[in-house]
């Protein structure tokens, strides 16, 4: 399970990459849940064929990968940026009790930063009070 996030995550970044026959094949496997068999039947290939197939698929996403570091520095840009929400929004918390101008001021900050999240499809649990500010995607788990 945890190697088909990994691929998946690659598959995302990288399908582009793969021929219009992997594409498909590697779709109806990971995104369609469809077996070997399935696959195989509805391609007019063999069960080994198909395997064959999702095989190297892995490889090459893996050698996308290991060369161009996408997924590696996507990943590292999420966490930096949900480290920065997470800590915006404390300061926000604190400093909105400093007075009305201030309160307003950051009512303001606050909604153009959820401008951002709803903008990007974003959403992230802020731990202080549960509420929801907007999506970061995270790493392998």
């Amino acid at each position: 399970m945890k190697d088909d996030l990994h691929f998946l995550r690659l598959w995302d970044l990288y399908s582009p990459l793969l021929t219009v026959t992997q594409r498909e094949i590697t779709d109806l496997y990971f995104n369609y849940d469809l077996s070997l068999g399935e696959i195989a039947e509805q391609k007019g290939v063999s069960r080994q064929s198909v395997s064959d197939c999702l095989g190297k698929c892995r490889k090459q996403l893996e050698t996308y990968e290991e060369k161009l570091k996408f997924a590696k520095a996507l990943e590292e840009l999420s966490l930096e940026y949900s480290a920065y929400m997470t800590e915006t929004g404390r300061w926000i918390a604190k400093m909105r009790d400093k007075s009305p101008q201030v309160r307003t001021d950051l009512d303001e900050l606050e909604e153009r930063l959820n401008g951002v999240h709803k903008e990007f499809d974003a959403e992230t649990m802020d731990v202080d009070d549960g509420k929801i500010v907007g999506k970061v995607f995270r790493g392998e788990e």
